[in-house]
This record gives C-alpha cells, structure tokens and sequence, in this order.
C-alpha cells in the first residue's frame, strides 16, 4: 500500500530574515503542497524561541485553510496542557467551519518551551501534564462524543454546533503517548526527528499492541514525522543540510537560534567534538537525491508499521526548502486533482 505524504512545518527563523517572514512563507509552502497532492499540512507550536515563529498553529491552520482547497491542515500540535480543552474544540469547532472534514487536531503532552515559559501559560503547568487523558477526554465530548453523565460541565456546549469534527491524533516522542493514542484508540505520530529515531520502535510496538479499538479509528494508525532534505544532487543537498546540522548542534548544546546558512554553517568553527556530533546527524540523516530519500522514507515506515509519513524540511533558502518538497512529491508520483492544476 502506498505511503501517505505529509508536511510537517516550524515555521523555522533564519539569519537574515525575521519571524513574520517565516510565517509568510509557511503560508505561501501550503498553498504549493495543496498543489502537488500532499496528504496533510501540520503546523508545530513553540514558544519564547528564536528558532520558530509557529506559536499558534490554530491561527496557521485557519489561514491555510483558507486558501487551499484539497489538502487536511492540522496542529503538530496543539500542547494540550496550556490551555482549556473546551476552548480547543471550540477553536477547532470553528476551523471545521472554514473547511469542513479537513481539519486534523494533533495533541502534545510536553511544554514546547522552557519551564518558565509553560507556567507564564499557564499558572498550573506543575501538573497540569498529569491531566492530559482526562483532558483528551473532555476534547472528546466537546467535539461530538459528549461527556461522562457525572462530568461537572456536562451541560455546557462548545461552540459553534457544526456537522463535521476534526481528526484527532496523538504525537509523541516517548512510550508514554503511543499508550495514550492506543488506550484511547487515536491515530498516533512519533516525533522520529526529535529523537533520532531512540525508542521509536519500541514506541510504535506498544502502540500497536496495546491499541484499542474506536468508533472512528477501528484498526490503529502509526505514523513518523521525519526530517528529509533532497535537492537536485547529492552534493546540493548535502551544503543544504549543513544548515540544519548546525541548527541541531546547537539545539543539543541548549540554544535555540535562528537557522544559519550553508555559507554560515561553513565558516563556523566547529571543535572536533562539534565535527563528530554532526557527522553523526548526517550519518542518520534522510538527505540525498529524491531516490535516495525515498528509499530511506519507505524503509523507515516498514520498519515502523507507518502508513504515513510527514516530512520536516527546515532550509535557509525558501526556493530550496519548496524544491525539495516539489521533488519528492514527483518521486513519489503524487497526485492532486485536476481541478487544483489547471
């Protein structure tokens, strides 16, 4: 069975251009991904980060949805902890307003920030991790389920009442998601590129095992989020991962930075521990010709089980990150309707 295609999007910050750039170009990415016959486009959240700009998927995903006319768009994700799950549905209630039966909500235990950050979001950010299944629960209801007889707000709706509700998915890095997504039998993504690809197995395997079955989601559905890069030669995509090589060095020595360029990258002075650190992410790393990259990508999801990969491509040159994206979408022969080429 063919794999499904996706785009998973930062909206990363490079030298030389600022934040509201790199949301400008996320808008701009999903407009061509909607064109070249990607499956979903998912929109991560961050914050107090000068590496990315994406601090409200849930604006993001409006926006793209907006002004596309095929592709899913979804949150990769929301970080559930932060906020009231009523105001999620309600947000997500109306998304599907605006382009009904294309809307994915990804939900995240961890902060995506630093400890300061999580609690300026939220004052409760001690514990509020621990009521993540109680409150993938009450999404639940809100977005159609409905809550427990005894739940003390079970009479209040969340707004507006549409026909359609979102898709909700589980993401992680970690055993402790793939349990959650297979208790509460969701669909769930393993953040592969977070960890290298330490524990993914594992973590796909108990998801797999553990899953029991829904209404919506009888059978389980496993996908990976991977970063990849491909370019016209193996050499061009190589000087366009240096980029990102350093960009990980850094985020692995505690600092989040704008993404540097390959010009960059080359007249940093690395130590020869930094030089082994990174000949070890480029050892891992999906990068090469489009044949290449696919090999590695279909390899990866039979390894896992996955019926679905999204790919994270952060590259300093805007032009190079959409060729990168046009080029697998031809070598994996997708296909958008006619009607979205002409």
């Amino acid at each position: 069975m063919p794999i499904a295609l996706s785009i998973l999007d930062q909206s990363s910050v490079v030298t030389g251009r600022g934040p509201d750039d790199a949301i400008r170009e996320t808008l701009a990415l999903a407009r061509m991904a909607d064109q070249w016959g990607y499956h979903r486009y998912w929109l991560a959240e961050h914050h107090n980060s000068s590496a990315h700009a994406g601090s409200a998927p849930e604006i993001l995903i409006s926006a793209i949805a907006a002004t596309t006319r095929r592709i899913r768009v979804g949150s990769a994700g929301v970080m559930l902890p932060h906020y009231a799950a009523l105001k999620v549905a309600e947000q997500f209630r109306v998304l599907e307003a605006i382009a009904p039966g294309r809307i994915d909500l990804g939900l995240g235990r961890a902060p995506g920030s630093d400890g300061r950050t999580a609690y300026a979001l939220n004052p409760n950010a001690g514990t509020a991790a621990d009521q993540f299944p109680q409150q993938i629960r009450d999404l639940q209801g809100w977005l159609g389920d409905g809550l427990p007889v005894d739940h003390p707000f079970r009479a209040v709706t969340a707004s507006p009442a549409v026909p359609t509700k979102p898709e909700l998915w589980i993401l992680g890095s970690s055993d402790y998601g793939a349990q959650v997504a297979a208790f509460f039998g969701l669909p769930y993504c393993y953040a592969y590129f977070i960890t290298d690809g330490a524990g993914s197995e594992q973590a796909m395997e108990l998801y797999h095992q553990g899953y029991r079955p829904s209404a919506a989601n009888p059978t389980p559905n496993g996908a990976l989020a991977v970063f990849a890069l491909t370019a016209a030669t193996e050499a061009e995509a190589h000087r366009l991962f240096s980029s990102r090589a350093l960009a990980r060095l850094w985020r692995d020595q505690g600092r989040f930075l704008p993404l540097p360029s390959p010009e960059e990258a080359d007249a940093y002075a690395y130590s020869t521990a930094e030089r082994a650190h990174v000949q070890r992410l480029r050892d891992r790393a999906l990068i090469g010709t489009p044949a290449q990259v696919r090999a590695g990508i279909e390899a990866l999801a039979a390894a896992h089980g996955a019926s679905e990969v999204a790919i994270l491509s952060p590259c300093h040159s805007a032009a190079a990150r959409a060729e990168s994206y046009r080029l697998l979408a031809a070598e994996f022969a997708l296909e958008a309707p006619a009607r979205l080429v002409a």
